[in-house]
């Protein structure tokens, strides 16, 4: 398995430190607003790439934060007049039901930066006790000038970053890249009591104390949007370094961006949906497919027409799958175990080779699709192989023996999708049925049975009759090579 590093800015072989084990810290959502489709991006990518790595055999620690204290938050806060407290409670609420919906597994350990205050104080005690940082009027800085490469992974130099400094350099600051571990209070803020005043941290520090509380000096992965390189991540980067004396993570990975006519797609710029808009014309499970539909690391644009075309994908994904489940349930069940085919075991291989470059996730839905090829071929022809059957082999024997190779594909499909947390039965259909619900399917399967027995009598203005009852009732009818499927429009 290789993976693309950031910091090398290459693929690399993946080697966990610990055998069996992978830490893996992303930085999650600044909790003041509702998640939008580019948040969205980062949290399918790394969810993914999660349940391979689980698929793999490694027992995976996934921590994702919230930064649940901001100025956003306290500005937001005000204008509701609301605390900052209930307001973060609100949407890391409205961010995990949207990240259910987009069937995104809950990270091992969501820690928020408002219960780890005292890990934030001891590492900015030890980043002055070392000499990273300094207090200056009740503010700590990180003097970024006090370790060496200081811009490794963003791949700018400290040197032109004091000399390029556009503003007037704060007078409590040794040098403009300089910046804010510890803040004072402001009237009417927020604050916790620490040696240098009453304040707040600032935004990096919390990661860097989060990461080294629940995975330790050194970990696996360090993930996120490929918008935090500068200068969040190079700043955990650096006082993560300086305060644990060794390297902080071994690989960095970071997804691309959504773009809205091909501008960054962002709450500051204005031009984002958040996903529960979004969600009102385009359900979760085809926004899912959409952003699986691509590889991580490069840009996506986002218009009504893509997601149109991923609606199309996911369905023709769906058909197939009812189709088999269909023809599954009218030949039945077999003794044995599936048998691979040479078919499935390219489409296996060209899965398991796109996910171990670097998981790319396009290349793994392609192999989907070349599965559900193979699915509709043999649905169609009713032939192993699409080949007819050799004249020594009795009609029973082919059928075992085609069933047998339904249920192999019916099985790696569903793993293959599962892997990429698609569904194939829609997340609003997948729910325990009411004793109502379940005698209304009876009777539509009843009427549905009906209808049948009236084509092949040739009673063809009953069967219309029934169809016209089933369509006032809002079925939609299928009539297929495998035999009658019906569903609610």
């Amino acid at each position: 398995m290789k993976i693309y590093n950031s910091l090398t800015r290459k693929k690399e072989p993946f080697i966990p430190i610990t055998p069996g084990q992978i830490n893996i810290y992303t930085c999650g959502q600044t909790v003041y607003n509702d998640i939008h489709i580019g948040n969205a991006r980062f949290y399918v990518a790394f969810d993914a790439i999660r349940r391979y790595l689980e698929y793999k055999g490694f027992n995976v620690k996934y921590v994702q934060n919230f930064t649940d204290i901001d100025d956003k938050i306290i500005e937001k806060a005000a204008q509701e007049n609301t605390t900052t407290q209930e307001l973060a409670d609100r949407y890391v609420a409205r961010t995990l039901s949207d990240l259910d919906a987009l069937n995104v597994n809950h990270a091992t350990i969501h820690p928020r930066a408002t219960e780890e205050m005292p890990e934030i104080i001891a590492m900015i005690k030890k980043l002055i006790t070392s000499q990273n940082a300094y207090e200056k009027n009740g503010s700590v800085y990180f003097d970024t000038t006090s370790v060496k490469n200081y811009g490794k992974l963003s791949r700018k130099n400290i040197d032109d970053l004091i000399a390029g400094a556009r503003i007037k350099v704060d007078d409590d600051k040794k040098n403009p890249s300089d910046f804010i571990l510890w803040k004072p209070a402001k009237p009417g803020e927020p604050a916790w009591e620490s040696p240098w005043g009453s304040g707040r941290p600032g935004w990096h520090i919390e990661c860097s104390a989060m990461a080294k509380k629940y995975l330790g000096d050194e970990i696996d992965i360090h993930g996120g949007g490929s918008d935090l390189i500068f200068p969040h991540h190079e700043n955990e980067i650096a006082q993560s370094e300086a305060a644990n004396c060794c390297n902080f993570a071994r690989y960095w990975m970071h997804s691309g961006l959504i773009t809205a006519n091909h501008k960054k797609m962002s709450k500051s710029q204005g031009n984002f949906q958040t996903l529960h808009e979004v969600a009102q014309k385009f359900s979760y499970d085809i926004i899912r497919f959409y952003l699986v539909s691509g590889h991580y690391r490069m840009p996506m644009e986002f218009t009504d027409e893509v997601l149109e075309a991923a609606e199309q994908g996911l369905e023709r994904i769906r058909n197939c799958y009812r189709n088999l489940l269909h023809k599954l349930g009218n030949i039945g069940k077999f003794g044995g175990d599936p048998i691979p085919s040479k078919e499935m075991r390219d489409v296996r291989d060209a899965f398991h080779a796109a996910m171990d470059d670097d998981f790319n996730t396009a290349d793994a839905v392609t192999a989907i699709f070349e599965l559900v090829k193979y699915i509709n071929t043999q649905l169609t022809t009713n032939q192993i192989g699409c080949q007819p059957p050799q004249k020594t082999t009795s009609d029973t024997e082919h059928q075992t023996s085609f069933t047998r190779l339904l249920w192999e594909y019916k099985t790696k499909l569903e793993w293959m999708c599962d892997l990429l947390g698609i569904r194939l039965i829609p997340s609003n259909d997948d729910k325990e049925e009411s004793p109502d619900a379940s005698a209304e399917a009876e009777e539509i399967d009843a009427l549905v049975a009906a209808r049948q027995a009236a084509r092949a009598s040739k009673n063809f203005v009953e069967s219309d009759r029934i169809r016209d009852e089933l369509t006032a009732r809002g079925i939609i009818l299928e009539d297929t090579p495998q035999g009658p499927r019906w569903r609610k429009a």
